[in-house]
């Protein structure tokens, strides 16, 4: 017997069981259960394993593909990188380093949107490092959103005080935006 299927909240399904029941064994499966495989023991132990090790293969195939593309990059063939840093990032999307990668590769073809969206997600994955801060910074600005740029630059520099480029980038940036008190105490 097949279940004919309806948008989640509509009207209709709060009135219909079977859609009812549908919905609450959707969110029983999102929901989930979490537990350490690890901890069982016994001959059980060898099927919950081999399903674990499925997404371990896949980040590392997801950085095998991230070396690659770095490669890629190194020897100008641009195309071919961002087709390694997709894979990597299809394999594993909380794969920091692949989107910041292809981040730079996107902004070194200006299309600095693309480069914000991935400079984004790193960011996300990785809130203590000032890299994509800075990269999202200096897309932000090409595309003369100084207010963004200089923002995402306080937060770099106080996760990285000690780095020239962020202090020389919010200097510029807030020298375009008027405050020259602001930019000069960050080139000092």
């Amino acid at each position: 017997m097949a279940i004919p299927v309806r948008p989640p909240f509509s009207g209709a399904s709060r009135r219909d069981p079977r859609a009812s029941l549908l919905l609450a064994l959707v969110a029983i499966t999102l929901c989930g259960c979490s537990f350490d495989l690890g901890s069982w023991s016994g001959p059980e132990k060898e099927a919950p394993a081999k399903a674990a090790a499925t997404p371990e293969a896949g980040e590392a195939e997801a950085k095998s593909h991230t070396a690659s593309g770095q490669a890629l990059a190194r020897s100008g063939k641009t195309e071919e990188a961002l087709a390694e840093y997709d894979k990597a990032i299809t394999l594993d999307p909380h794969y920091a380093e692949a989107l910041y990668n292809r981040g730079l590769l996107y902004q070194a073809q200006r299309q600095h949107q693309l480069a914000i969206d991935d400079f984004s997600s790193a960011n996300g994955l990785t809130p203590q490092r000032a890299e994509p801060l800075l990269a999202r910074a200096i897309s932000y600005l090409a595309m003369d959103k100084i207010k963004e740029a200089a923002a995402d630059l306080d937060e770099a520099s106080q996760a990285d005080p000690q780095n020239a480029q962020i202090w020389t980038t919010r200097g510029t940036a807030y020298e375009r935006l008027g405050d020259k008190a602001k930019a000069a105490a960050s080139y000092n």
